[in-house]
């Protein structure tokens, strides 16, 4: 639903990738140094230090943004390195999430499942880009952006308001999204690459119910 928005982050974004240019900063410092931070917000999150975690997961996604601006104050952004960064997006949401498992404060079973419907929702719209040919499958419910901000309101809610609960209900909001999203996707592909057989399954549905 965010993503709407990407081309206006992008123009926010810019002015900090020529001042990493100017740096001497690439864009894969940017994209190893947000997997740095989010092992150390892991770790806080595995003491349960929920406050000092979230400021230092904020600041990845921060940084996170840095790599795509620089290469594009470069010109020098490339196919492989959308891989590259998209790759290291989805490292550094599990190794989040990795953080809070290790931590007990939810059942381990809860974060498996959220964790596994995030994978295929990243899943699907991959290979209908790759295999079916799409050239973008970026719907449903649970972009990236979405799921993040569901996790960072849990946590701060839970460390800094004393909601009992609220990293627990996140956790569940982000799982059922993004299967929802993995289902939205997964139709998605199918009405664009075999629209006959899709329109034939919406029209049979009234015969049926007539009967």
């Amino acid at each position: 639903m965010l993503s709407r928005f990407r081309s206006t982050y992008q123009r926010l974004m810019m002015p900090l990738g020529k001042l990493s240019v100017r740096l001497g900063l690439g864009p894969d410092f940017w994209t190893f140094a947000s997997v740095a931070l989010s092992v150390a917000a892991a770790y806080l999150f595995s003491q349960r230090s929920w406050g000092w975690g979230l400021i230092l997961a904020i600041l990845t996604y921060s940084v996170d943004g840095m790599d795509g601006a620089t290469a594009r104050a470069r010109g020098t952004s490339s196919l492989f390195g959308t891989v590259l960064d998209h790759s290291v997006d989805r490292y550094v949401e599990f190794i989040l999430l990795g953080g809070i498992l290790l931590s007990g404060h939810l059942p381990a079973w809860l974060l498996y499942s959220t964790i596994f419907g995030m994978v295929m929702a990243s899943y699907v719209r991959a290979k209908a880009e790759s295999t079916g040919g799409l050239a973008s499958c970026n719907v449903g419910w649970a972009g990236r952006a979405e799921k993040l901000i569901l996790l960072d309101v849990g946590l701060g809610l839970e460390a800094w308001f004393g909601v009992n609960g609220a990293i627990l209900w996140s956790v569940i909001l982000i799982g059922a999204i993004s299967h929802i999203t993995f289902l939205q996707r997964l139709v998605y592909t199918r009405r664009q690459l075999d629209p006959d057989r899709s329109n034939a399954g919406s029209q049979s549905q009234p015969d049926m119910a007539k009967g």
